[in-house]
């Protein structure tokens, strides 16, 4: 089962923080997730135990708690942990980017209020920029900030809020026209407000109602949310980094490392379905021997175990690239691409490999099936990930002269 999916030049210290996470995985989170996942049920005791494994602090720097560790780190811990569940790296990573966000354009006052409590896992963290009307266009956000004074007054509505719900602190991506005149392009008039909130559900603050879960496909557990700003008043020192005009550029770097959560994700899930369907062909027996003697069954497990391993490799070279300090959208899109992609065809290969049974709830192979899809639109689907990827294969092969 190890022999898949590993990466070379890992430090000490790495490995160890890997190691320690499987062993979590394996006791903690594979044999609840399946009946939690069931019923829907939010997997508190597993994220207490990611707050005492130091998980919530990873990336965060060591001079405000964290453990200061790299992307890749954390990714190769959020691989393992989607092996388990994808609802629990869902749970960990909008907190991630949050905190990353913070940590890459937060004012001194801000990284000093938050960071420390986010390692620690007190304070949580989600982000939202999607609204109800508009997809993948960004740049079509309603939602508004209007100065009044020394606040903000925010109205709109947002939509697919990962951890909407049990989340304490929200990077909320709005247009704010002050400062910015007419006709300036829309992505130089958007603002990141820290908006800090009660955990549950209804009004969790006046002017900010978080409505209850949306009933979803897979992905069950976490919760995921609307959030409705009516009079939603704001301070000015929570505008992330303390100048308005800079919330699309600060997001979009929170997404290239959640396009690398993603791909991690899908490594993670691909895997477990490998596993899965590995052992359940030595398992069955047709026609008087192992399924897995059939050469039809070694074709499918030889197919899944190299999209598994390429998926893996891509995923390491985007986090390493971006833990370089160099531009990494194109590693990350090609990354998130693949490995969202290559995970719906594992998993529904080692489906096919449990024949009837597949289709069982008894059967973990049911649950990731369901899961799978989502990977496929999280952090921009596999249209907008072609985009970015051709747009930069352009600037990388321009023509001269």
């Amino acid at each position: 089962m190890a022999r898949l999916a590993q990466t070379a030049g890992l430090t000490d210290i790495q490995q160890e923080i890997l190691s320690t996470v499987r062993d979590f995985v394996d006791k903690e989170i594979i044999p609840v997730a399946t009946e939690l996942e069931h019923r829907d049920e939010y997997p508190q005791q597993i994220v207490d135990g990611l707050k005492e494994l130091g998980l919530f602090g990873l990336m965060i720097p060591e001079e405000y708690g964290g453990l200061g560790e790299s992307l890749l780190t954390y990714a190769l811990c959020v691989e393992e942990i989607a092996r388990g569940w994808m609802s629990v790296s869902g749970i960990i990573n909008t907190h991630f980017i949050v905190a990353y966000m913070l940590k890459q354009h937060g004012t001194q006052e801000q990284k000093e209020y938050f960071l420390p409590r986010m390692a620690l896992g007190e304070v949580r963290g989600a982000f939202s920029m999607s609204e109800p009307a508009l997809g993948s266009d960004v740049s079509a956000i309603s939602s508004k900030a209007v100065k009044d004074g020394d606040e903000y007054v925010l109205n709109g509505q947002k939509m697919w809020l990962t951890n909407g719900g049990t989340s304490t602190l929200v990077a909320v991506l709005v247009r704010s026209d002050e400062g910015h005149p007419e006709g300036t392009p829309p992505h130089k008039s958007m603002t990141t407000f820290l908006v800090e909130k009660e955990p549950g559900f209804g009004e969790v603050r006046p002017g900010l109602t978080i409505p209850g879960k949306i009933d979803k496909m897979g992905y069950k557990g976490v919760d995921t949310t609307e959030l409705i700003m009516d009079g939603l008043r704001i301070p000015a020192n929570r505008v992330l980094g303390g100048t308005t005009g800079r919330g699309f550029y600060q997001m979009m770097d929170g997404v290239e490392v959640g396009r690398v959560n993603v791909a991690a994700r899908g490594c993670g899930v691909a895997q477990r379905a490998f596993e899965l369907g590995v052992s359940y062909a030595q398992q069955r027996h047709t026609f008087g021997k192992q399924i897995a003697q059939h050469q039809a069954i070694q074709f499918k497990l030889a197919e899944m175990a190299t999209k598994v391993e390429a998926a893996h490799a891509m995923m390491v070279n985007a986090a390493r690239k971006k833990d370089s300090g160099e531009r990494n959208d194109l590693e990350a899109g090609m990354a998130k691409y693949l490995a969202s992609e290559y995970c719906k065809e594992v998993v529904e290969d080692a489906f096919r490999i449990h024949g009837g049974y597949g289709f069982s709830k008894e059967y973990e192979i049911e649950r990731l099936y369901r899961e799978a899809p989502m990977l496929l639109i999280g952090e921009g689907t596999a249209e907008i990930q072609k985009m970015i990827i051709g747009r930069r294969l352009l600037e990388e092969y321009r023509l001269q002269g």
